[in-house]
């Protein structure tokens, strides 16, 4: 595609970011489609049960309408579960996982401000704080591009390894160094301490945290027998930790 000029070159780029969108599209289809279709079917029947079972003590419709009240406020990141002794969900631990989740440009969406105050300060200190969670990663690049680039430099000191070939070697170690570091490990330690999923979804939250994707569709609880701070200070050290592999890949 290089030898192509650059008015030939966009619309072949455009062309092949459609089909890698209509395949990508295509494959969550087939996978995710039946699975969801019969946890709607599953869904539906359970809802005719209880219906069928205790309609008759119900007024027409109040079931739908706490069933869309219920599901509103978790949409909005309010649980309407427990017995009122919990944390609420605006405590300093949730408050902090969601400003890190800001500032890491992660938003897993399961937190969102309710009020109009929320909302305006969320969006000033998202304006004030990304800028200055950049001067950091960019003053962390300076300190960490001499420690990362010193095996890279023994290995083409000693090997001496053609252009193509250390640039490769390095963005495979780089490759090795964030998947080992920044997603296994952390993926052993939430396996470890949450106790209720497996090893595959501690890897799936642990990439989506790192890649600021963020999904939102698996959180991790309070842990067994570890204090709510630590752990959330934990997930707090997860997201900020994970933005300082892209700084050194970027430079």
């Amino acid at each position: 595609m290089g030898a192509l000029r650059p008015w030939a070159r966009f619309p072949l780029l455009v062309v092949g970011h459609l089909l890698a969108l209509g395949i990508g599209a295509a494959v969550f289809q087939a996978l995710e489609g039946p699975p969801a279709l019969r946890l709607q079917a599953k869904l539906r029947t359970e809802l005719a049960t209880f219906q069928a079972e205790y309609g008759a003590c119900l007024p027409p419709g109040a079931l739908e309408e706490l069933l869309g009240t219920a599901l509103a406020a978790q949409v909005r990141g309010v649980s309407s579960w427990g017995d009122g002794s919990e944390a609420g969900n605006w405590d300093l631990p949730s408050a902090l996982l969601f400003t890190a989740s800001i500032l890491t440009t992660t938003g897993y969406g399961c937190m969102a401000p309710l009020s109009a105050g929320g909302k305006a300060f969320c969006v000033l200190y998202a304006a004030l704080g990304l800028p200055a969670s950049l001067a950091l990663l960019a003053a962390l690049r300076r300190c960490l591009l001499p420690l990362l680039s010193r095996p890279g430099a023994w290995v083409a000191a000693y090997w001496r390894p053609a252009p193509a070939r250390a640039a490769l070697l390095r963005a495979a170690g780089l490759g090795l160094l964030v998947a080992g570091a920044f997603v296994l490990l952390p993926a052993l330690v939430l396996w470890g301490v949450q106790g209720d999923c497996s090893l595959l979804e501690a890897i799936y939250f642990c990439f989506s945290s790192l890649s600021t994707i963020g999904l939102g569709d698996l959180l991790p609880g309070h842990g067994r027998g570890l204090h709510p701070v630590l752990y959330h200070l934990g997930q707090l050290a997860l997201l900020g930790g994970g933005t300082l592999p892209w700084a050194v890949v970027w430079e």
